[in-house]
């Protein structure tokens, strides 16, 4: 079996905290470096073969609306809370935008929910 693999892409930079969920519930992590890292989701996502897009801003859309866009990934985006993450896992998203949320909870939360959902 393969880990999950998902991309994080923060506008600030940031991301560590979730990669660091990620991993706590056995994901491989692949932190976008930088500021405007968001930008980048959809071009790495590809790069990367990855399972699952996580982008962070200000409004929670704008990476997540660039790889659905660029790349055709089905994004919810403009969420807030673990909970609409977990619920759009649930619906068949890949790519998850949050407004700013660098926490290790996150990450672990969304990592459990798509290996219930489609398996390790």
């Amino acid at each position: 079996m393969t880990a999950i693999k998902v991309v994080i892409g923060d506008r600030l930079g940031k991301g560590q905290k979730v990669g660091q969920g990620v991993e706590a519930a056995g994901g491989t992590a692949v932190v976008i470096p930088g500021v405007a890292a968001d930008m980048k989701l959809g071009d790495v996502m590809k790069q990367e073969n990855a399972d699952l897009g996580i982008s962070f801003c200000g409004s929670g859309g704008a990476g997540a609306i660039t790889a659905q866009t660029k790349y055709g990934y089905k994004a919810r985006y403009g969420m807030r809370s673990i909970e609409e993450g977990v619920t759009a896992i649930n619906e068949g998203c890949n790519v998850l935008g949050f407004g700013f949320m660098d926490k290790e909870e996150l990450g672990q939360k969304l990592v459990e929910a798509y290996i219930k959902k489609h398996g390790n």
